[in-house]
């Protein structure tokens, strides 16, 4: 599949500004609808949703292989509930990818 590199940098930039550090709160509705995917801090969530958006199966199907892409567990959800974490968030509906934040190294 060949995409245009002048709307690929376009749609990048669009996810880019709509991606946004929020809640565990603020994505319970979209949690139980089934729509919240788990992306690992492995990964670029920029990238990811990128890859989601262009519909990239190969991608996507590697990801979920090695459990770096997945729908987000009761277990996950449960601690992030606890704990009211801040996620980044990036939407490609009807999904709403979320990944923890990534660790300090300081």
């Amino acid at each position: 599949m060949k995409t245009d590199p002048l709307k690929d940098s376009e749609l990048h930039d669009k996810i880019n500004s709509e991606t946004a550090r929020v809640r565990w709160s603020e994505l319970e509705r979209h949690f139980a609808q089934g729509n919240v995917v788990y992306v690992s801090e492995e990964l670029d969530l920029i990238e990811v949703a990128l890859r989601i958006a262009h519909d990239d199966k190969a991608s996507i199907a590697r990801w979920m292989g090695e459990g770096k892409l997945a729908k987000v567990t009761t277990v996950q959800a449960q601690t992030w509930q606890a704990a009211d974490s801040p996620l980044w968030a990036s939407v490609v509906s009807p999904f709403v990818l979320v990944q923890p934040e990534k660790k300090s190294l300081h």
